[in-house]
């Protein structure tokens, strides 16, 4: 039984613009204990390709992790399948803010060690013991708060082009790389302070705020649903945002609008922008943030080297590309010589630089 895609993102996206028919993109996860991942991943991909749901999901034996698209007028029937798995039923479904018909352009289900990167290997701490949800409005209060420390737990390049107001915003390359240095930076607060986490859906903040009191923090909050359920929220509720520019999303269209503030810079001019590309260089692909006159001057390109491998024809470019490590596995993310206004995130948080304008 073919259990991969057949056709490519050209022709799943020529598909989706005859179709004429709205898709919503939708993200959720749930810690569980799944004993045959590999089993659960294609009782998953038989069910979800015959409805059409596109997107990139990863199961493990701690749960699952998706994020996806499925045609708006399925979506009842998406989520009555989800209901009808024990460890699914009524599970948060997180809904873009912004819709994109394109957001995704495969179905991508693959088991990993884990749903998320952790590099842990400590398997003593609990994941399901975790912190105290708390909705919009009690993190609104909870970052008034002086005995509050606001940790943003995702990457670098996601905190810079948006965050809340005096949140602490590692300067990290992966989630991982977060843990222990949030762990020592903040020892001393252990006993006495509140640590109230957020991330993009939640995922990210579910296991670090168990880690967090395995560890020894005796108040640990984190924001349920994550940005996304926070905006949804303000939005609805009419509560002050206290979320400032965008929310990176990892699907095609990188990123959600939250405010109308841009609080980052094109990494090749300076000039106020948050809009990040991909190199148009396919044997570079560095992920950075480009406005619209640099766009123009490089073709998209995040350096002259990568302008002129890009002018050449494209039997060239992939003798170029032939026998070398991808280059992702080599560029950081938002990282490289080349970026020269790259603008570095807070990377020693302190109690005491709660509240201090860490922008």
């Amino acid at each position: 039984m073919q259990l991969y895609n057949t056709l490519s993102a050209e022709e799943r996206e020529a598909l989706i613009e005859a179709a004429g028919k709205d898709r919503l993109t939708i993200s959720f996860y749930k810690y569980a204990h799944i004993g045959n991942p590999s089993l659960f991943r294609d009782y998953l991909f038989i069910h979800w390709n015959a409805m059409d749901v596109l997107g990139r999901i990863y199961v493990a034996r701690e749960g699952i992790n998706a994020q996806l698209s499925v045609p708006a007028e399925d979506f009842g029937i998406f989520k009555e399948h989800l209901d009808n798995i024990s460890f699914l039923e009524n599970v948060r479904l997180n809904v873009a803010i912004e819709q994109d018909n394109k957001s995704f352009l495969k179905l991508k289900i693959k088991v990993r060690h884990k749903i998320v990167a952790d590099g842990l290997e400590d398997g003593s701490f609990d994941v399901t013991d975790k912190g105290i949800h708390v909705g919009a409005e009690q993190f609104n209060a909870l970052m008034e708060d002086p005995d509050a420390i606001v940790v943003d737990m995702r990457n670098h390049y996601e905190s810079e082009i948006g965050h809340f107001e005096n949140a602490i915003t590692p300067d990290v390359d992966t989630f991982r790389d977060s843990l222990d240095i949030i762990e020592a930076q903040l020892s001393d607060a252990k006993e006495e302070k509140k640590l109230v986490m957020y991330c993009t859906g939640g995922i990210r903040c579910e296991k670090a705020s168990a880690y967090y009191r395995h560890k020894g923090f005796k108040q640990v909050y984190q924001l349920e649903g994550g940005i996304i359920e926070y905006t949804r929220q303000v939005r609805e509720k009419q509560l002050e945002n206290k979320f400032r520019g965008k929310n990176f999303v990892f699907d095609q269209r990188r990123a959600e609008r939250i405010s109308d503030d841009v609080i980052s810079n094109c990494h090749q001019c300076g000039s106020p922008c948050d809009t990040h590309i991909n190199c148009a260089n396919e044997g570079c692909h560095l992920l950075f943030i480009q406005c619209e006159a640099c766009a123009a001057k490089m073709n998209f390109c995040c350096s002259q080297e990568c302008l002129e491998v890009v002018a050449l024809p494209v039997e060239e470019q992939k003798k170029l590309r032939k026998g070398k490590v991808k280059s992702n596995l080599i560029f950081k993310k938002g990282r490289s010589e080349v970026l020269k206004y790259k603008k570095a995130a807070t990377s020693n948080p302190t109690p005491q630089a709660v509240g201090e304008g860490l922008e």
